[in-house]
């Protein structure tokens, strides 16, 4: 469930929101901040596919050495529509994009949503001795502990939190110094205690928003 980063491998290091298939905005982003795939770090809070133009190249980021993400909803969608071959949800959810690839893209498709399957639920970046944890829709506890066992349906799909923050209520979560998440689209990025919320509905005619946390 849990994967750990370490700073002192990278020199800059961004974290994005939601990219939901929106691979050439991506590339443009990167672009703009002069990104070194060879010295630097991006990290995705989750929902690399679905809705978008370019699912599949989002989904070709998983090869890169540059590029680490969460599991996101949408990408547990998948991974159970396929694993119980019932893609009903998955399709309307967005999903209707690999049922219109060619025979060998879904190929490729396939095997990296397999990959999927094996995605973090929550991410751990130590930068300077400062901890942010990445997770796509909330860390479902009151406080951060290494490996702790937490709901990963929560992980994936809970809004509570970020409900209760927008109406000026809730708390810090302790044990860590930040906490970055996805999953809902917002208008511009919100902050609340050490919360983030970085998904501002690029699919949807929103920006893309980077962070960058070195």
């Amino acid at each position: 469930m849990y994967q750990r980063i370490e700073g002192t491998d990278w020199r800059h290091i961004w974290i994005v929101g939601d990219l939901h298939g929106c691979h050439q905005r991506l590339m443009q982003a990167l672009r703009e901040r002069h990104f070194d795939p060879y010295q630097d770090l991006l990290i995705c809070v989750g929902d690399l596919i679905d809705r978008g133009p370019d699912s599949l190249h989002c989904l070709a980021l998983l090869t890169k050495p540059w590029f680490k993400t969460v599991r996101g909803n949408h990408e547990q969608m998948a991974i159970d529509a396929l694993r119980y071959g019932d893609m009903a949800m998955w399709q309307l959810n967005g999903g209707s994009w690999f049922s219109a690839l060619s025979e060998a893209q879904q190929q490729q498709a396939l095997e990296a949503l397999h990959r999927c399957a094996e995605l973090p639920y929550i991410l751990e970046l130590r930068v300077n001795g400062v901890v942010n944890v990445i997770a796509h829709a909330d860390y479902p506890a009151t406080e951060y502990q290494w490996e702790k066992d937490v709901d990963s349906e929560s992980v994936l799909w809970r809004r509570d939190r970020l409900n209760q923050l927008l109406t000026g209520k809730g708390e810090k979560i302790a044990g860590a110094d930040h906490f970055w998440f996805g999953h809902t689209p917002l208008k511009e990025r919100f902050d609340a205690h050490n919360q983030h919320y970085i998904d501002t509905g690029a699919v949807f005619g929103g920006e893309l928003t980077l962070v960058q946390v070195q």
